[in-house]
């Protein structure tokens, strides 16, 4: 009895000794990285292919020059990066010679790939111009949210997408996030005491974040059987499939108050979906039917859910897909606050959206799953260990964040 003892003694003397090596590790790691979100590097430069001529990068805080800028970070996609380009630049290119007054950017971000991602980049900038394609080089592997954040400050638009480099998403989906920002920003300029005539959309920080939600769900619905009427609906039940709202709201917060999380529905095609009592967004939103996504991939989706939810608090219910927009208002807020540079940055998005109350849309998006993710239960660590991070900075206040 007595070694049993012994034992448990021992047992508990190095579970207090883990435990207490593990808290001063986190709370070492979240105090080093108290500045990560300063980036005092020098600006990049992007190298024209054609002209062999370096062409400096703008700013986040410069004016807007173009419409629209899209984000595309980029590790090792030699293979899944030709298509998802030529899908990109085909709907860019038709919207542009539609609409004149539609301009827009792709900004590739290199995060130090090992294969040929950085000749297919160029390829495309020699195709279509330094003026519409440019590529950032980061050198060396620093994380998929720290491409992005380089990105982000260093492109053009008013509106700035980011989008994932193997198109799982349709780029024509960014319509949907682009029209809810918009009536967002109505909204905004209507609330505006003065009603300043010269503010742009790029003048108020919005947000809109694509969402797979509905890829939780065993059975999904189609956007024909969400655009048509009742009837239409009641067919798309009979071959198995669920009629879901695809529209939800995160949070609202304007100088009249702030409004709480809720969920939208269309009862018909003709009808506006409602967020919040006298508030109609206009626009055709659908749940889409794609492949079921990996057994693990939505295991790791609702385990990954619920530790969000204790972190950052509730709201969003896919803060992890990559298909989101800001208005270059939001974006300097961000990217500029920013501290974590791998997988879990975009759940720090979502507590600094909370934080500096901009306005948050989640929207279903058509997504389907495309062979080569780097997402994997090896994941699973590092995620939690910058989840950690996250919560014990912003908590204990080492992780300020410059307003």
């Amino acid at each position: 009895m007595e070694f049993l003892w012994s034992i448990f003694e021992f047992i508990v003397i190095v579970a207090l000794v883990s435990a207490l090596a593990l808290g001063a590790a986190i709370v070492f790691e979240a105090f080093r990285r108290r500045f990560n979100h300063t980036h005092a590097e020098g600006h990049p430069i992007f190298e024209d292919p054609s002209s062999l001529k370096q062409v400096p990068c703008p700013y986040i805080f410069d004016p807007a020059e173009k419409y629209i800028s899209l984000i595309i970070p980029a590790f090792n996609e030699e293979h899944r990066l030709p298509g998802a380009l030529d899908e990109t630049l085909n709907y860019l290119q038709q919207r542009a010679a539609k609409d004149k007054s539609f301009s827009y950017e792709v900004v590739i971000v290199d995060d130090g790939s090992a294969d040929g991602t950085k000749r297919v980049a160029f390829d495309f900038v020699k195709k279509c111009t330094v003026e519409n394609v440019r590529v950032i080089l980061l050198g060396k592997n620093h994380g998929k949210g720290e491409a992005i954040r380089k990105g982000m400050l260093h492109s053009r638009g008013e509106l700035l997408l980011m989008l994932d480099a193997d198109g799982a998403t349709k780029v024509d989906d960014l319509e949907k996030l682009e029209n809810q920002i918009r009536t967002v920003a109505r909204r905004e300029l209507g609330d505006s005491s003065d009603s300043d005539s010269s503010l742009q959309i790029s003048d108020f920080p919005i947000a809109a974040f694509g969402s797979r939600a509905h890829l939780e769900d065993k059975a999904l619905a189609t956007d024909g059987a969400l655009d048509q009427p009742a009837q239409g609906r009641q067919s798309a039940s009979s071959r198995g499939m669920q009629w879901r709202p695809v529209v939800r709201w995160g949070w609202w917060s304007t100088s009249k108050g702030s409004h709480s999380f809720g969920q939208c529905s269309r009862l018909d095609s003709g009808e506006l979906p409602i967020l919040h009592p006298s508030f109609n967004v206009a626009g055709k939103h659908g749940a889409i039917m794609c492949n079921h996504r990996k057994w693990y991939r939505n295991f790791l989706m609702k385990g990954f859910h619920l530790v969000v939810l204790l972190a950052a608090g509730p709201g969003i219910r896919d803060t992890q897909c990559g298909f989101k927009m800001f208005t270059r208002a939001a974006a300097r807020k961000l990217f500029t606050s920013i501290r974590l540079k791998r997988w879990c940055f975009d759940v720090e998005l979502v507590y600094l959206c909370k934080y500096f109350g901009i306005p948050v849309i989640e929207i279903s998006v058509n997504w389907c799953e495309i062979p080569g993710s780097k997402v994997n239960l090896l994941s699973i660590p590092n995620m939690l260990w910058e989840l950690v991070l996250m919560s014990v900075g912003y908590r204990t206040g080492m992780w300020k964040i410059c307003t």
